[in-house]
């Protein structure tokens, strides 16, 4: 007898054993890629609810911006703020870790070289002397002898994401910290999950101690005190207001709003010459992707992929800055609508009859006669 033999597995036989196996590698995947994105998520979100229309929006657009000379083109990279010292002489710290100033004769000198890419608010003191906050630092003194770290923690902890700051004719130090949870350069994630990591904090040269004034800010960013110095206002970025703390008087160390409902994130905020204060307003959503703020799935989803946090808030698109009155009330705005030659401004300093203003996105200050606008 010849013996029985079984016939070859036909080729259909094969794929209908292998949709299965693919099927699982493909579910193993998306749950793995789901575990990642929700429970392996850098955020713990809340829902972020953009302002409504504000008294801002009724205040006609102009490209003002747009006819800015350029200071210092080629020879600056970022500058994130800008202060002038009592000689009239121009400050700035760039991302490569330098503070240079501009000279009355028109001349730009490299002063000072601190090093990395973590400068942001910069001002003078009564003395004369420079005060920068660097992010990873803390708040820094800055001499023709050299730089002093003056604060780098507060009741123990490291001070994380130093932002801006403000010198008071008594001596005293006021500055911000944006996040205690997230850093520089992953800043959009404390955008993200939209929660109060930001402080307001004092620093005291005549005790060396460093307090905190103010805790639970939604990333405390920009700080300017009042003409007369009785009271602070500190930017909250991702709330879209900016809040007022009493240094004297009856309402001492009590909070109040000053705006709400800016028509973008305030950056930092100058005192005026005139009382008012100027702030550098920052693009925080794009027209369509609103939802992204109250959907949670879609944080985490961003989350997992930081580079998409730029179609949210394309802060590169745009560049705003507002004048508001001591009432709060918002009297002037200037923009470069579709970022054609500024865009990402973050501070505005009012000098001289001019306002000059400070970009994480260009390699030049903006200088903008006010006379003529």
């Amino acid at each position: 007898m010849t013996p029985s033999s079984n016939p070859p597995p036909t080729t259909g036989s094969s794929s209908k054993r292998c949709v299965p196996v693919c099927s699982g590698i493909v579910l193993s995947c998306l749950l793995a890629f789901t575990l990642q994105i929700f429970f392996f998520s850098p955020i713990s979100p809340d829902l972020l609810l953009l302002p409504p229309a504000s008294s801002a929006s009724l205040i006609p657009t102009t490209s003002d911006i747009q006819s800015v000379t350029r200071l210092g083109e080629g020879i600056l990279n970022g500058p994130e703020d800008v202060c002038v010292d009592r000689n009239g002489v121009l400050y700035t710290a760039t991302r490569d870790g330098w503070i240079k100033r501009l000279h009355k004769n028109g001349t730009w000198e490299n002063w000072k070289l601190i090093g990395g890419d973590t400068l942001l608010g910069i001002t003078t003191t009564q003395e004369n002397e420079i005060l920068v906050c660097d992010a990873d630092k803390g708040l820094l003194k800055v001499t023709e002898e050299g730089v002093t770290v003056l604060a780098s923690h507060v009741n123990g902890s490291r001070i994380n994401l130093a932002d801006d700051l403000i010198a008071a004719t008594d001596g005293s130090i006021y500055f911000s910290v944006a996040s205690t949870k997230f850093g520089l350069h992953n800043w959009g994630l404390d955008l993200l999950e939209a929660k109060p990591h930001g402080k307001l904090l004092k620093y005291d040269p005549s005790l060396n101690e460093t307090s905190i004034l103010l805790d639970s800010l939604f990333f405390a960013n920009g700080v300017a005190l009042s003409k007369d110095e009785d009271y602070l206002v500190v930017c909250e970025t991702i709330k879209f207001r900016c809040l007022k703390y009493w240094l004297k008087g009856e309402s001492k160390e009590q909070t109040e709003i000053f705006v709400e409902n800016l028509p973008g994130g305030p950056d930092n905020i100058k005192l005026a010459p005139d009382g008012s204060f100027w702030i550098a307003i920052l693009q925080l959503s794009s027209p369509g992707l609103e939802f992204v703020h109250t959907s949670k799935a879609t944080k985490h989803l961003l989350a997992a992929f930081p580079k998409l946090i730029k179609l949210v808030a394309p802060l590169h698109k745009k560049a705003a800055v507002v004048n508001v009155a001591a009432n709060g009330i918002v009297i002037r705005k200037f923009e470069d609508p579709n970022g054609k030659v500024m865009s990402f401004v973050t501070s505005a300093l009012e000098f001289d009859d001019h306002l000059y203003l400070g970009s994480l996105n260009t390699n030049f200050i903006g200088k903008l006669p006010l006379k003529a606008t």
